[in-house]
């Protein structure tokens, strides 16, 4: 709201720039109404204020923003004793799109493209949650068949995302053959989504008041690829240099990911229940909490809670194929009454996505908001890895796996 709104939160207890690095100009605040263009983005206004931790043998180790790899950009401060990571402060926001302001004055159906890109392995999850934040504006009905159509091109991307993280955590503790063999999953699961949407990647397949697939998943398909996820997360948790390392790293616990206000595996590997396919469902019939083996907040816990929901994943895609029976039709929905504001609630496979927006008088878009689940559990990263060992944290930061997209809107 500072940043970008130019709100002054009086008495703010921690009062820093988040959005804001310092070489942008003073007093444009661009997403009110009317900040027009931004001016020309001049010197560097200061250092940015680091907390310096002192004392003998402390030492600082910046990595980033920029890093090798595909991956957004992000700063990473340490500072250190030996290999002891004493405090971490992670620094987002490098490279803000504006998103939300891109997609005012248009229509809902020409921001989707907008909504498939906030996060690129996330176009499911942001898409749904546009769509219902539209629909529910509008009050668009969706069918339940359209609704199972959605919610398994949803899990689909949950298992190819939790399988390839399956892979990624194996690597970061030597063990390349595993994570070879997930990849090779995961690549299996990219082709069946291109089968299912026409796109490795499932853009397309939600659109406002529809959902469209060229097939269903074979459930015979997810069976063989469950037992062969299910015989990795074996051979890994079998392992006593895997286990090890997984095991009692980076604790990050209940009392703290509810502090912090956690969201997804992060979350539910440290015991708390939240899934807003429980909390917000859309069909009716009611999805119950999946109960997790492993809640003790380690990498082991958010590793196993990943293997036990690709497990769910694949058992609650084969329930919908089986309730359809077959390809739906699909009928286009009617509108319902005059435009209002609308919210869409929906489980991502990193955890609850938000969406609310807002519509003129003539259909176009006059407010986006959007929240994913990465802006809440990026906080809970420093407070995971304090007192762990700075050789863990490519391990650690991989079991939580955040999104700099999602982030920097």
């Amino acid at each position: 709201m500072r940043d970008l709104f130019g709100i002054v939160p009086v008495g703010h207890p921690l009062p820093r720039r988040l959005v804001r690095h310092f070489h942008w100009p003073q007093g444009w605040y661009p997403m009110l109404s009317d900040a027009g263009p931004p001016p020309e983005f001049g010197d560097v206004d200061g250092p940015y204020p680091f907390h310096e931790v002192e004392g003998a043998g402390v030492y600082e180790i910046p990595v980033g923003p920029v890093h090798a790899g595909m991956i957004g950009p992000g700063h990473f401060r340490f500072s250190v004793v030996g290999e002891t990571i004493l405090k971490l402060k992670a620094r987002l926001w490098f490279v803000h799109r504006g998103l939300e302001k891109l997609v005012q004055g248009r229509m809902p159906a020409e921001a989707l493209p907008v909504a498939e890109r906030v996060s690129g392995d996330t176009t499911v999850g942001h898409t749904l949650a546009f769509c219902q934040a539209v629909e529910d504006a509008l009050g668009t009905p969706v069918t339940e068949d359209d609704s199972r159509l959605r919610m398994i091109v949803l899990e689909l991307e949950r298992l190819y995302n939790h399988v390839g993280d399956i892979g990624a955590l194996c690597n970061d503790v030597g063990h390349g053959v595993l994570n070879a063999h997930a990849l090779r999953i995961r690549e299996r699961l990219l082709r069946l989504n291109e089968q299912v949407a026409g796109h490795r990647l499932l853009r397309g397949a939600i659109g406002l008041g529809t959902a469209t697939v060229l097939r269903l998943p074979d459930p015979a398909d997810l069976a063989a690829i469950a037992d062969d996820v299910a015989e990795v997360v074996a051979l890994a948790l079998e392992h006593s240099v895997v286990r090890d390392r997984f095991t009692g790293t980076a604790v990050l616990t209940r009392e703290q990911a509810s502090d912090l206000g956690a969201l997804g595996y992060v979350a539910r590997a440290s015991g708390l229940p939240v899934d807003a396919r429980h909390d917000h469902p859309t069909l009716s019939a009611a999805f119950s909490h999946a109960t997790h083996r492993h809640t003790r907040g380690d990498v082991l816990a958010r590793f196993c809670v990943r293997a036990e929901e690709a497990a769910a994943s694949v058992d609650i895609i084969t329930a919908l194929v089986e309730h359809l029976g077959g390809m739906p039709t699909n009928q286009p929905s009617a509108s319902g009454g005059e435009a209002g504001p609308g919210v869409g609630i929906v489980e991502g496979w990193r955890g609850t996505i938000v969406h609310r927006v807002e519509l003129a008088e003539d259909g176009t878009i006059s407010r986006l908001k959007i929240v994913d689940p990465s802006f809440f559990n990026w906080p809970a990263l420093p407070v995971a890895l304090a007192d762990t060992i700075v050789p863990d944290f490519p391990l650690v930061n991989k079991s939580f796996n955040l999104s700099y997209a999602g982030n920097d809107l």
